[in-house]
Order: C-alpha cells, then sequence, then structure tokens
C-alpha cells in the first residue's frame, strides 16, 4: 500500500465509528471471528481498544490483521483502522 492511498484511506476511516471494542481479555477468537465477519460487509473497519486492555494497541493491530489477512492503515492512540478489499465487488477506489 503506498502513502497516498494509506493517507485516501485515513481521510475516509475518520468519519467512521468504531465497530469492535477489545477489552481487558486482549485478542480472543471470538474478537478475531467478529472482525472476519465485519470484513463481509465493509472493507474499512475501526476497532478501539480500551483502557483495561495491558496490551499494545500496536501489537494488537499487526495481530489481527494477520489473523484476518488485513492490512493496518493507522494506530492513533488507542484506536486501530484495518483495511480489507473485498474480492468481488471492491466498493473503495484505492488512488494509483
Amino acid at each position: 500500500m503506498t502513502s497516498r492511498q494509506r493517507a485516501y484511506l485515513k481521510g475516509l476511516a475518520s468519519n467512521i465509528n468504531p465497530v469492535f471494542q477489545i477489552g481487558k481479555s486482549g485478542l480472543t477468537p471470538e474478537v478475531t471471528q467478529a472482525v472476519e465477519e465485519c470484513f463481509h460487509n465493509k472493507e474499512l473497519i475501526k476497532l478501539a481498544v480500551l483502557k483495561n486492555c495491558l496490551d499494545d494497541p500496536r501489537m494488537l493491530a499487526e495481530a489481527v490483521a494477520g489473523r484476518t489477512h488485513s492490512q493496518v492503515v493507522q494506530v492513533i492512540g488507542r484506536k486501530i483502522v484495518l483495511y480489507k478489499p473485498d474480492k468481488d465487488k471492491p466498493k473503495i477506489v484505492l488512488p494509483v
């Protein structure tokens, strides 16, 4: 992903609300499965890491991205933005 594409996705992500929260139990298989299912409807999702979660948000972002075969767009504070294009009908067209 180029920096221009990443900047475009960051702009789109600024207007969306987090769809999941990662709490004190950390990254469970259930959270990973829920994120994977969310990628069936959306290509760009935002996650929130709660204050009672002791894990590093950057490490959580890399773990979720690896398990769901998505890409980390950004991690700001305790917010994670992930992108996974739809294979059949991409809704978000990235700039070249």
